[in-house]
């Protein structure tokens, strides 16, 4: 997509203004702003320890303990869907949201996955949580 296509979009896909994250009232994610327009790739690059992970789970509400502030608008796909703050959703909407409507493709398997089950359970617990399949059929 060009940049020109993702300024004229009518409104991102998602739109996140302030976030800030916070364990214990120390603040390790300081104000990120960003758009992403509907059919545009997002790459966050930065140091080691530099927020990008924590910011990536936060908005998906994955961290737990975290304090979360700012705005995180999430408007789906469907023509007329009004935006959502992920940041302020019930986690009954969330889990809804999470691998149905967004979804995050973690960089390290070891961290990632549980070593105590098998990938194929993981992905089918998935399939359960989110898609309604009976524990059979996933």
């Amino acid at each position: 997509m060009s940049m020109d296509t993702a300024l004229s979009a009518p409104h991102p896909l998602l739109s996140v203004r302030g976030l800030r994250v916070a364990f214990d009232g120390k603040t390790v994610v300081h104000g990120l702003d960003l758009d992403i327009a509907p059919g545009e790739k997002l790459a966050l690059v930065g140091e080691s320890g530099s927020g990008k992970t924590i910011s990536a789970l936060s908005l998906l509400r994955l961290v737990p303990d975290a304090e979360l502030a700012g705005q995180a608008r999430f408007a789906a796909p469907e023509a007329g869907a009004p935006a959502r703050d992920l940041l302020q959703l019930p986690e009954r909407e969330m889990r809804g949201i999470r691998g149905a409507e967004i979804a995050m493709i973690f960089q390290e398997p070891m961290t990632a996955l549980n070593p105590v089950y098998t990938v194929g359970d993981q992905i089918a617990e998935v399939l359960e949580l989110h898609e309604g399949l009976p524990a059979r059929e996933a």
